[in-house]
């Protein structure tokens, strides 16, 4: 059409009424073709490749502080502290993103093999949480990092608790405890042991027990506890190429001291006594992280992670929020005209994730500047207010997944899961995304349709949450309303509403 119209602009001793008439049929052919071809749009749309930095409202969203991590463990020839002669294995260990372990090399037993490990342990006073189990180097990680049963000894003072886990392939997690758990409240409560003091402990993996789901049991001296598998667990599989100690790969915490000795692994055992030529990784180190709850550091991010064409991407380390503190809250969005729950909202893009650690959400979508990061008092809400979206979290049962959230301007919040939700894993691949919400659907309560490389999960809005309201000024990443543990989430050539019309 442009160049028609550089072609008449040009033709001067043309009438200037056959000129108008012209360029009449002109428009009236060119809405007839549009009509056609490219139906008009439920909504404006915006598209963003994070070529270069979009200039975004940013909220909190880099409050990084590194932090000094020292590792000091492995094989001590001349001490003693957990019994016996000289020679054991040890030290100082670290709680870190940065996976470090001093292990010895397995020949890769799975899910489906008998596993046993036991020994003496010493465990310090004061701070301190390590793993001592099976594992796999391939897939370290983060904490419930996938492959691995495992103690997990947590230092606190006076006194200890142990725990004992496991992750299959898949990122799908159990626990146990010595202790007990509290069925009416829905969790568990660790007996508090003395530290400062040496103990007998075992590790056991069944795969025959409970019918054949498998069943993992810890010891620590005559503290006995058991915990069975979650149907499909063992069906996921998992691999185990080292037994020793790891570092608990949250995020920045403490360091701990404690000592193993006598340790007897799928019964070959070592006393230490000289050095075992264990396999060691990150245990010998200083170093500063950047990965320090609840130090946000997120937005736009020069990595090329998502899938995008080229650099340039909106992610990086996302933490839970907590609405009590205004330093505790962080966004970072693209500024919108006001869109509400009365018309379409749209979102479609690329997204990676590339470490989840359990007891983590990270949210993207339609927000609002002010009301979701007020600060207040409740923590009766985990999603701010005006809010719809997506979340990318789960129980440590079942891993991660991708599924509508939403909460109005009160407090009318939900979460869409339901019976198939479509998995994320942490895994670094890339994958396609996208969210719809339309307010005539679910006969007129509004209704959100979220789908992860064509999987969908749907969610209706509850009867009144459309008419009480909300407003989004903003889409983009917004933190929780209840803090927790962080993830490393990656997002490109993302397409989004930024006007309703």
């Amino acid at each position: 059409m442009e160049s028609f119209h550089f072609f008449l602009t040009r033709i001067a001793p043309m009438n200037l009424e056959i000129r108008k008439a012209l360029n009449i049929r002109l428009l009236i052919g060119a809405f007839v073709l549009g009509s056609v071809a490219w139906p008009p749009p439920l909504a404006a749309e915006r598209r963003e490749s994070f070529d270069k930095d979009p200039g975004w409202d940013g909220h909190n969203n880099r409050l990084v502080k590194p932090q000094t991590i020292r590792q000091d463990f492995g094989w001590s020839p001349n001490t003693s502290h957990a019994g016996g002669k000289p020679g054991e294995i040890g030290g100082l260990i670290g709680p870190a993103a940065e996976p470090a372990y001093y292990a010895k090399q397995l020949p890769t037993p799975t899910f489906n093999d008998v596993l046993t490990a036991s020994g003496t342990i010493h465990i310090a006073k004061g701070a301190g949480h390590t793993l001592i189990g099976f594992f796999d180097t391939r897939t370290l990680n983060e904490w419930r990092t996938a492959n691995t049963i495992a103690l997990r000894i947590q230092q606190r003072g006076d006194v200890l608790h142990c725990h004992f886990e496991h992750c299959t392939s898949k990122w799908r997690a159990g626990a146990g405890i010595i202790g007990r758990y509290d069925k009416v409240r829905d969790r568990m409560e660790p007996k508090e042991l003395p530290a400062g003091r040496t103990y007998a402990w075992s590790l056991k993996y069944d795969p025959n027990g409970n019918g054949g789901l498998g069943v993992v049991t810890a010891t620590l001296d005559d503290n006995v506890s058991s915990y069975e598998l979650s149907p499909g667990h063992k069906a996921d599989g998992a691999e185990f190429n080292r037994f020793g100690i790891i570092n608990v790969m949250k995020q920045f915490d403490d360091p701990g001291t404690l000592w193993l000795d006598n340790v007897t692994i799928n019964g070959e055992r070592d006393d230490f006594s000289s050095d075992p030529q264990w396999d060691a990784s990150g245990n010998r180190r200083v170093y500063e992280t950047r990965n320090v709850r609840p130090r946000f550091d997120f937005g736009f991010s020069l990595t090329h992670f998502a899938g995008g064409k080229g650099a340039g991407e909106l992610g990086g380390l996302f933490f839970r929020g907590d609405c009590r503190y205004a330093e505790r809250l962080a966004a970072y969005g693209d500024r919108l005209d006001p869109l509400t729950l009365e018309r379409p909202l749209r979102v479609s893009g690329k997204v990676s994730m590339h470490r989840g650690v359990s007891d983590s959400t990270t949210l993207i979508g339609f927000y609002h500047s002010g009301n979701s990061l007020e600060v207040n008092p409740s923590q009766q809400f985990g999603t701010p207010k005006d809010f719809l979206g997506v979340a990318i979290e789960g129980p440590s049962s079942e891993g991660f997944y991708l599924y509508p959230v939403y909460r109005n301007h009160g407090d009318n919040a939900s979460s869409g899961m339901g019976s198939n939700p479509p998995r994320l894993y942490p895994d670094r691949a890339t994958h396609d995304w996208t969210l719809e919400y339309d307010p005539a659907g679910a006969n007129g309560n509004g209704q959100i349709i979220v789908t992860l490389d064509g999987q969908r999960a749907t969610m209706d809005l509850l009867p009144g949450v459309k008419a009480k309201g909300a407003q989004f000024d903003r889409f983009g990443l917004v933190t929780p309303w209840i803090d927790g543990n962080g993830q490393h989430v990656y997002f490109d050539d993302l397409v989004y509403t930024y006007r309703q019309e």
